[in-house]
C-alpha cells in the first residue's frame, strides 16, 4: 500500500452495547437490505462526542433504554462484503431506565431481550460477524476499565 492508499483509508467508527439483565442480552431487529437483521444496539460515532457518549446515545435511540457502561470490550475491525471498512468499539453496560414511549430510530423494527444461545441459535440472521464476536468475548469475560479510553482535548 502506497501513501496515497494510506491517506484514502477511512473506517467507519462505529459504537456498540452488550446490556445484559437477568441472562438476556438487549437487542434491535432491523431492516437492512430487505432482510431483518439482529444487532446490537450500535452506530457511529457522531462529531464530538467520546465513544461511551456515542455508545450510550445509539442505545437510547435504538433501543429506549438507558444503560450505564461498566466496562470496554474490545476493538473489531471489519471490513464489509462490499469493501467498507468498519472499526467498532464495543461496550458492556447495565440497563437503568426503560423508556417505552419513545420512537425508536429508522429502520429499526423493535428491541428485544433474547438469551446468549437463542442469539448463537439464529447466527443467519446477525447483521455482522461483529455481533456474535461481541458477545462472544464478553461471555468469555472480556473486559477492561472504561479509563483505558481517553478523549483528549
Amino acid at each position: 500500500m502506497n501513501a496515497l492508499d494510506c491517506q484514502r483509508w477511512a473506517p467507519h467508527v462505529t459504537v456498540a452495547t452488550v446490556v445484559s439483565r437477568a441472562g438476556q442480552l438487549l437487542l434491535v431487529e432491523e431492516e437492512k437490505e430487505g432482510r431483518r437483521v439482529l444487532n446490537q444496539p450500535a452506530g457511529h460515532l457522531d462529531p464530538g462526542e467520546s465513544l461511551v457518549e456515542a455508545a450510550v446515545r445509539e442505545t437510547l435511540e435504538e433501543t429506549g433504554w438507558e444503560v450505564r457502561p461498566t466496562a470496554f470490550i474490545g476493538a473489531y475491525q471489519w471490513d464489509a462484503a462490499d469493501g467498507t471498512p468498519f472499526l467498532r468499539f464495543a461496550f458492556a453496560a447495565e440497563p437503568v431506565r426503560h423508556h417505552p414511549e419513545r420512537p425508536l430510530d429508522g429502520g429499526i423494527v423493535q428491541a428485544l431481550w433474547l438469551s446468549p444461545a437463542a442469539l448463537q441459535a439464529d447466527m443467519a440472521r446477525l447483521r455482522s460477524p461483529l455481533v456474535w464476536q461481541t458477545v462472544s468475548d464478553w461471555l468469555a469475560g472480556q473486559r477492561f476499565p472504561l479509563s483505558v479510553l481517553r478523549q483528549v482535548p
